[in-house]
């Protein structure tokens, strides 16, 4: 017979039907309308979101910057641009830079940006913040646009390439600092918009539990095969030292 130890095989059956039996439980909607996996993604989403609120501190290093000129010239196509997009996307560019006071050209795919860098970063960041909090209204008054999202992401489209640009003029201090408002600010508020931030602190209770379940759960599985390997004689020892004569 397959099975050489009856017990511990029982025992295995034991671990691998609960086991699969939770499972089950976890991709059923039982938390709030949500299965787990999902549950404990948009937690661990909105402890994310109440640990990345880096806006104020990006704004205090811009101080310094206000009234620092630059000027850039960049491409906005895409290789999977359609008709129509490239140009679409340069004007919603402009739009955001020239809203921040800055002058702005446009010839074909390229757009020439020149303006007070301190000034366009401070716009930059209000409508990260704007985002950040979930006021996507703010940002379609102040774009007269229904796509707060769409217009937000100029700042990333355009920023990203202004960093390059900026290197290669040797500011690298001001490249720097543009970076870390795509970093900090732009770039958390996009991704968490519509995301309601909670501090670590006040889930404590809740995160150790997730993490704690975690581990024991996938402790669970593996004595579940160890067992049921061990019911039908199959099991790891530890080989013997052969003693020389």
């Amino acid at each position: 017979m397959l099975i050489k130890n009856k017990k511990m095989f029982g025992l295995g059956m034991v671990f691998a039907l609960s086991f699969l039996t939770v499972l089950l439980a976890i991709f059923t909607p039982l938390f709030g309308g949500k299965n787990g996996l999902q549950f404990a993604d948009n937690s661990f989403n909105k402890l994310s979101k109440g640990s990345s609120y880096f806006i104020p501190k990006v704004a205090k290093n811009n101080e310094k910057f206000m009234g620092r000129r630059f000027a850039v010239s960049i491409r906005v196509d895409k290789p999977e641009d359609k008709a129509g997009e490239t140009e679409k996307r340069a004007r919603n560019i402009e739009k955001v830079f020239t809203t921040a006071g800055a002058r702005v050209e446009i010839t074909g795919s390229a757009v020439k940006i020149e303006g007070d860098l301190g000034k366009v970063l401070a716009s930059a960041l209000q409508d990260s913040d704007a985002m950040y909090k979930n006021n996507g209204e703010a940002i379609k008054a102040r774009y007269q646009t229904d796509d707060e999202k769409k217009m937000f992401r100029q700042w990333h489209n355009a920023l990203s390439k202004v960093t390059k640009e900026l290197q290669k003029q040797k500011m690298i201090e001001e490249s720097k600092l543009v970076s870390d408002v795509i970093k900090k600010a732009v770039e958390p508020a996009y991704n968490f918009y519509q995301i309601e931030g909670e501090k670590v602190v006040d889930h404590a209770g809740m995160l150790s539990g997730l993490l704690v379940f975690y581990v024991a759960y996938t402790m669970w599985w593996g004595y579940a095969i160890f067992y049921l390997f061990d019911g039908i004689g199959l099991s790891m020892k530890k080989a013997k030292v052969k003693k020389e004569a």
